[in-house]
Formats: structure tokens, sequence, C-alpha cells
């Protein structure tokens, strides 16, 4: 944990209150997150406070930079639950994945095609600092790996096919949004 997150009180406290999600152009989105040494009481309230933030956001992933936090953390929920992930580390990856095209909440309607690995073994700690491994495939896997991207400073548009990107129009989102693949598009 940095020293200024531990001398400037509780950790949720530093997510902006009006627009808490950071948007491209913002330079902690291309900063290289630091490893959580201890993980802090209040990661839990963090960890909450996060999974809030992206599913009003209609997101399936969020990581701390994300949230002005240049820690790492990430939380996803693709339907099978929520999950929060401290300093998740991949560990294996096997085989490939186009589809669905990525998006990412801090570049709100921009989309693209991203190649990933189908199955991805991930090592971390829980918000309680438990150890935790996570075998994930399809499109967990791509929202771990989206995520864990984040934490490097990499954001989608760094690996995705760029005469797939686009933005997408209010009729696609609504076309989308009828058809239930708006939510899976967000990261």
């Amino acid at each position: 944990m940095t020293d200024m997150l531990q001398k400037t009180g509780r950790l949720a406290d530093h997510i902006r209150k009006d627009d808490p999600i950071v948007k491209y152009g913002d330079p902690i989105l291309r900063q290289i997150a630091k490893k959580v040494v201890q993980v802090p009481d209040d990661m839990p309230e963090l960890v909450e406070r996060m999974g809030q933030i992206m599913h009003a956001a209609n997101g399936v992933g969020l990581a701390a930079p994300q949230v002005n936090l240049s820690i790492r953390v990430i939380v996803y929920d693709v339907g099978e639950g929520f999950q929060a992930i401290v300093n998740p580390q991949i560990l294996r990856m096997s085989g490939e994945q186009f589809d669905p095209p990525e998006g990412c909440l801090s570049l709100p309607g921009l989309q693209g095609t991203v190649k990933r690995a189908e199955t991805v073994f991930v090592k971390g700690l829980d918000e309680y600092g438990k150890p935790l491994r996570i075998r994930a495939e399809g499109y967990a896997a791509r929202v771990i790996q989206h995520e864990t991207d984040h934490l490097d400073g990499i954001l989608f548009i760094d690996k995705a096919d760029k005469e797939t990107l686009h933005w997408v129009t209010a009729e696609e989102e609504d076309e989308e949004e009828e058809q239930g693949i708006l939510s899976m598009t967000r990261e």
C-alpha cells in the first residue's frame, strides 16, 4: 500500500463523488499500479464501492486506477457472482478468443476486437487478505485480462485490432441492450 493512502484516510474516500470513473486521458490510466503490501481493514469497503460503481455504469469489470487509485485491485461480475482480486497475477494462459468486442468504462462508447486467452489461471488475495486461486474461462477470462491490463497502464485500445475500433451509436446501444449484450462489453 502506498504511504499516501495510509496517511490520507480510507481507501474509498479517494474515489471522486461526482464522476467516479476516470476517463481516457487521465495519466493514472497509464501508470503501473502499486502492489498492495498489506491488505488494509477498509479494503472490503473499497471493493464494495467499486462494485457499486461498476454495476451503476452497466460494467462487468473495474480496476482501481479507473476510480483514481493506483493500487492493484480489480473487481468483476460476468453473471457468475461478484469477485474481487487484490494483486492479481496471471500465472498461465491458454487458447484464444476474439469475441465479444471489448469496451471500457474509461472510454465510453468505443469498442473493438481484442485477442485474449480463452483460459487463465490467476492468483491473488481476496478483499480480506486471504490467498485465492482462480481458473477462469471464456468471458470471465477476458474480463480478468482486461482489468489486469489496467493495472499495468495498458488499455484495450493498445491491444485491439485497430481496424475494428469503432464508436457505438445510440441505435447500436439500443439494439445491444434489447439483445442483452450491452452490459457484456463494458469493462
